[in-house]
């Protein structure tokens, strides 16, 4: 069966997750740190995707006018003025990120323009212009490729997004889509994925897991959203989930040299994820590892997690689902007693 995903910026096929097994790791926390109690049981996966978006990023050497290349949700480039553009690129192909049916052209035109609208937003900006380039089946025909575009042009409209060029070819192979959307700051500089710190409090907009049901073509990137919380807060780090909030968790963690604890009773975990769920496949490991969520995972200070708390009116909520610890690694709990390991569990592409 397809199970669709969000790549990261290097697109080929995609292998699963592994689950939860009995057995895991488990630490008890004493007031003075993290004491072990059992050896992990947690099977994760290879991650030869990152691996060599990591190779890449350590043969590229950043200088002007980019002022941050690789391994984020967007690159920021330097303008004339002295102002910055932030560019998002992603690639969608049939068969790994949609199938025809439950897919319409539309939809994969909608999608296709979605999932770098939500990169801008992780990056706490406004996008302005996109690029689209698409190769198309020989056999769909001009019409197939017009509801395509149609589906992007509308989303495109809503959020004041320019359709400003790009390419098409055909192929006997399968449909692949390319869009890069160009944007800027809301702010005075682009939000990262490296500024967590000791005692934020981490955030998520929305609901995670089960994106399967449909979510995956439909969802609502965040734009709207992150202006509304620069509005109220300070957000130290920032991406949106693709992959999966335990895999994305991670990324966050990585660059910001910091752990975290997450609080499972906290975890928004979708209707969806919920109807899904098997004594397999729980619903909380679905809300960890689903993926294509595209909602936004952010770190704050605490007196701005109060803020939040108390203040947020919005049709899309915003969950407190867990902390900053200057000791790497990251955790769940449920109880505040128990903890156990949470590895990067989530979609990644097999090269």
């Amino acid at each position: 069966s397809i199970i669709p995903m969000m790549p990261g910026c290097f697109c080929l096929l995609y292998t699963p997750a592994y689950a939860l097994v009995s057995g895991a790791e488990h630490r008890h926390h004493d007031g003075a740190g993290f004491m072990e109690l059992s050896p992990s049981g947690l099977l994760t996966v290879d991650r030869p995707e990152f691996e060599l978006i990591d190779w890449i990023r350590r043969q590229v050497i950043d200088r002007d006018p980019v002022t941050l290349g690789i391994g984020d949700d967007a690159a920021a480039i330097k303008s004339s003025s002295g102002g910055e553009l932030l560019v998002a690129t992603d690639m969608l192909a049939e068969g790994v990120h949609f199938a025809f049916p439950p897919a319409t052209p539309q939809l994969v035109g909608r999608k296709g323009l979605a999932v770098n609208l939500s990169d801008i937003a992780a990056m706490g900006g406004r996008a302005t212009a996109a690029f689209v380039s698409i190769v198309l089946p020989m056999d769909r025909g001009v019409e197939f490729a017009k509801q395509l575009h149609t589906g992007l042009l509308e989303l495109a409209n809503e959020y004041d997004v320019v359709l400003a060029g790009g390419d098409t070819n055909s192929w006997r192979g399968p449909l692949v889509v390319s869009v890069t959307v160009v944007g800027e700051p809301l702010g005075s500089r682009p939000i990262t994925r490296r500024g967590a710190k000791p005692g934020d409090a981490l955030f998520v907009t929305g609901s995670l897991g089960g994106s399967i049901t449909g979510r995956h073509l439909t969802f609502v990137p965040r734009l709207r959203e992150v202006k509304r919380l620069l509005e109220m807060v300070e957000i130290h780090a920032m991406l949106d989930i693709s992959d999966g909030l335990a895999a994305d968790l991670h990324h966050l963690l990585d660059q910001s040299g910091v752990g975290a604890v997450l609080e499972t009773h906290r975890l928004p975990i979708s209707n969806a994820a919920q109807e899904q769920a098997t004594a397999e496949r729980s619903a909380l490991l679905r809300a960890f590892s689903d993926g294509e969520d595209f909602e936004l995972l952010f770190a704050v200070s605490p007196s701005d997690a109060q803020r939040l708390e108390s203040c947020w009116e919005d049709v899309t909520p915003v969950t407190r689902i867990g902390s900053i610890t200057a000791e790497t690694g990251c955790f769940v709990t449920e109880n505040h007693r128990y903890f156990t390991r949470l590895e990067p569990l989530g979609w990644t592409h097999r090269l």
